[in-house]
């Protein structure tokens, strides 16, 4: 018989690698997930449109969540959660590789097919990814294990739009200014070149993608059995048949619609808000990144606080509350300074997807894998709280456009304080 201290540092080698994998993952995530945030401001120059349209980028990649992750749970039934995961990342480089006509064609519309071929690969990925990372380990500790995905994924976000923006808004302020006095021919050439940009990136990418399927399908990545239940569990769930039967979890579904929509909104217009104000895109397409860097600090406060100083309800009670705050204050200031508050959202959201996971799946047992699948479907918050905004931005004005979030991150407070108790 081995020693119980031999088994449990197994265990421990075990999820420490297992960790390295999904940690893996999670970077690739951030970097295709806040390639959006250049790709806005890029396409709506290359393929001339307004700020409503420029967000259906936004709209494209974020809907596939809300239409694929019903589908993504039931192919992860079918494959387990490794094969999964190796067949989303297949799925994200058909999405990348359709990039190459688009950008040959200057069809916006091809750019929209490729982004939501993306997101469905995104889908499938984040639908394992998520409660792997949450189950495997402590309980207590999961919003930790959680904030630690959030570094690798951020840090790839950070990273992410300046390799894209220096090559995609690599002159487009001198271009934009020589465009009024092209003719109709000039233009097209000059456009033509600027969406011929992201080709050798986005073929890049592919290769990169297929790479770590193969990567990913031969691991030593460890299925978890998210259909068994500890007799506690059990016993709580004699009585349910449907996972909609558990308020908890649905109240957390909205939580993750509203929170995700206001993340993407700080990442993703942040460029546009900035030119807006005046800010040349030179120096603009550095904004999404330093809204990453405030995701970044924030998470290494989740690593050291939580669960030892901070539990995740207080985290999220907390953030969320500042999250309002830098929203009003972005809305009553101008220039650098409101610029500035809408980067410091990045900070603010930083702790509350990794609290809303594991308040969300709590006592779930044998419904987790479908309660995962209604989490990522909230994500599809990021596809219609941005072109909520676009609406508002050409109705008003970019600014005016910053008020929908704060009732959104007052539902979150909400959500923290009561909502993830109801049973």
């Amino acid at each position: 018989m081995k020693p119980l201290s031999i088994e449990i540092d197994k265990e421990a080698t075990s999820n420490n690698r297992s960790i390295l994998i999904i940690g893996m993952l999670f970077f690739i995530f951030g970097f295709v997930t806040w390639l959006n945030a250049v790709l806005i401001p890029y396409l709506k120059i290359a393929c001339e449109l307004n700020n409503f349209e420029s967000y259906l980028v936004a709209f494209a990649f974020y809907i596939s969540y809300l239409v694929m992750a019903i589908p993504s749970a039931v192919v992860l039934k079918l494959t387990g959660f490794k094969k999964g995961m190796s067949a989303g990342l297949i799925v994200m480089a058909v999405g990348a590789a359709i990039f190459v006509p688009a950008a040959m064609t200057r069809i916006y519309s091809l750019f929209l097919l490729g982004l939501f071929i993306q997101g469905t690969g995104l889908a499938i990925l984040q639908t394992a990814s998520n409660p792997y990372i949450t189950i495997l380990g402590r309980p207590e500790s999961a919003a930790k294990r959680i904030s630690i995905m959030g570094i690798c994924n951020k840090v790839a976000g950070a990273i992410a739009p300046i390799v894209l923006g220096a090559i995609a808004l690599k002159d487009t302020d001198v271009l934009t200014q020589r465009l009024s006095k092209m003719d109709i021919g000039q233009q097209g050439a000059a456009l033509d070149a600027l969406a011929a940009r992201v080709i050798v990136p986005y073929t890049v990418m592919v290769l990169v993608l297929i790479f770590l399927a193969v990567i990913v399908h031969f691991s030593g990545l460890p299925e978890i059995d998210t259909d068994k239940e500890d007799e506690i569990t059990a016993v709580a769930n004699l009585d349910k048949t449907s996972v909609l039967q558990f308020p908890h979890l649905l109240l957390g579904v909205l939580a993750v619609f509203l929170y995700v929509g206001v993340e993407v909104m700080a990442g993703d217009t942040i460029i546009s808000y900035a030119a807006w104000q005046g800010i040349a895109l030179s120096k603009a397409k550095f904004f999404t990144s330093c809204t990453l860097v405030g995701m970044i600090a924030g998470y290494l406060v989740g690593i050291i606080c939580i669960p030892k100083y901070l539990s995740s309800e207080k985290a999220m009670k907390l953030f969320s509350i500042l999250g309002a705050f830098f929203t009003l204050f972005a809305t009553l200031s101008t220039g650098y300074l409101s610029v500035f508050f809408i980067a410091l959202l990045g900070f603010a959201n930083s702790l509350i997807w990794p609290a809303i996971w594991p308040l969300a799946l709590s006592g779930l047992g044998r419904f987790t894998k479908e309660g995962s699948s209604l989490l990522i479907m909230g994500i599809a918050g990021g596809a219609l709280l941005p072109l909520l905004y676009g609406a508002i931005a050409d109705r008003f004005t970019p600014q005016h456009g910053y008020w929908i979030m704060i009732p959104a991150y007052i539902f979150i407070w909400y959500y923290a304080f009561l909502g993830h108790k109801r049973r």
